[in-house]
């Protein structure tokens, strides 16, 4: 666990607390195809990397925790597709 994690989880009551709202995601002016439920991990990230001149070095535990956020969102977007095409009589998810 990174101590961005460990700060987050110490600072806020639940995960699933961490969503920013669309005032908030368009006030730290995130591109539209950004402003996912990772975005909350996105905002400290860009921030850093404005600070550290986008130096590929720095950052790394807000750039891991992020890319983390993306792979589990990732993870859930294929289990719920592996649902789907389960729960269809012919195996398709219909999406077709």
């Amino acid at each position: 666990m990174t101590l961005l994690e460990t700060v987050k989880e110490k600072l806020l009551p639940s995960g699933n607390g961490t969503q920013l709202s669309h005032e908030e995601m368009a006030a730290a002016r995130l591109p539209i195809q950004y402003r996912d439920t990772c975005a909350h991990l996105l905002v400290p990230l860009n921030k850093c990397r404005y600070d550290q001149f986008y130096m590929p070095w720095k950052c790394e535990d807000e750039r891991h925790s992020y890319e983390k956020c993306q792979y589990v969102e990732f993870k859930k977007r294929v289990a719920k597709m592996e649902e789907l095409r389960k729960a269809s009589p012919n195996g398709r998810s219909g999406l077709n």
